[in-house]
């Protein structure tokens, strides 16, 4: 994909006058990267300047650099790492496939494992990956990662899939959800009242919203975006809590990224040549939304900035 040479893009589509708020006029998609398989988690690392994300069937992590635009392996092989995120102290968080783990990456380089079994059973392939102010992470555990060899290696699920959260004081993990089928993408509200969460394997497909008690309980979960026919995978949410979901199905509509309201308005879409699977925003300050599609890398420059994820 060559890079879009007119100003407003025409990849960047405003389907209500709301959107008109968020994007900016002068700013493109950007091709950053192609030759993945399938790209997933991309995270920001604002310290490094640098942003990683895994390409799954690969086995390994990818480090796009800010300054020189140059990609190289951050970690290979990486267990078919999916999502990606930091916690408080700013370390990476992983889910990896292979592994059946979620991990956390120590200053030294270390790996540090978080959980890989529940109830003595092996989790079945954690996906993707957020974590909270008080230090909690919560992540999902569908069976992508072991329905065949691509992902992962093939084996038979031991456990339902659950939406788990790890106290971040004791380290104990305890399923946050359990009536998700096939929960995918995660992120919380601007003021953590409030958790989406991507239902893989709904007929259609869609976003559940759930409220986020004092103590990390969940109550409510009913539908607030149904997907019809496109197939929502990763999310993010900006300051004003508009949802950034990876999107696609296959189709010049359906392949790239939809913005909803917190309301679950649809309010613009990002066009993109290929299926996106997560978004994260980066930059310095925050404004510039990263998307991990098939097989590569996209940026677009945007009139709003991502909710600080450390």
């Amino acid at each position: 994909m060559q890079d879009n040479r007119r100003y407003p893009d025409p990849a960047v589509k405003v389907l209500d006058p709301r959107f008109n708020a968020l994007r900016i006029a002068q700013a493109s998609v950007e091709h950053l990267y192609g030759g993945c398989r399938w790209s997933e988690g991309p995270v920001w690392f604002g310290d490094s300047r640098c942003l990683l994300w895994s390409d799954v069937p690969n086995d390994r992590i990818l480090r796009w650099d800010e300054a020189t635009g140059t990609v190289a392996a951050f970690r290979q092989p990486s267990g078919n790492a999916n999502g990606n995120t930091r916690d408080r102290q700013g370390r990476l968080i992983t889910c990896e496939h292979l592994t059946r783990r979620v991990t956390r990456t120590e200053y030294d380089g270390a790996i540090t494992v978080l959980a890989d079994r529940y109830q003595g059973k092996p989790l079945n392939s954690p996906n993707d990956v957020v974590v909270k102010s008080d230090g909690s992470i919560w992540f999902s555990d569908p069976a992508f990662g072991i329905g065949g060899y691509y992902e992962g290696e093939r084996h038979e699920a031991e456990l339902p899939t659950h939406l788990y959260r790890i106290d971040g004081h004791t380290g104990r993990l305890s399923v946050a959800a359990d009536d998700i089928l096939a929960p995918n993408g995660l992120a919380f509200s601007p003021d953590e009242s409030r958790l989406y969460v991507v239902e893989s394997r709904s007929t259609p497909r869609r976003i559940r919203v759930f409220d986020v008690g004092p103590d990390g309980a969940l109550s409510g979960g009913g539908v607030l975006i149904d997907a019809g026919d496109g197939s929502p995978d990763g999310l993010r949410v900006d300051i004003h809590g508009n949802l950034w979901c990876g999107w696609g199905m296959g189709s010049d509509e359906l392949d790239g990224v939809r913005v909803f309201t917190p309301q679950g308005e649809l309010i613009g879409r990002i066009e993109l040549p290929e299926r996106c699977a997560n978004v994260c925003f980066g930059g310095r300050h925050r404004n510039r939304l990263f998307m991990a599609a098939g097989h590569g890398l996209y940026a677009l420059y945007v009139n709003t900035q991502g909710v600080p994820v450390c």
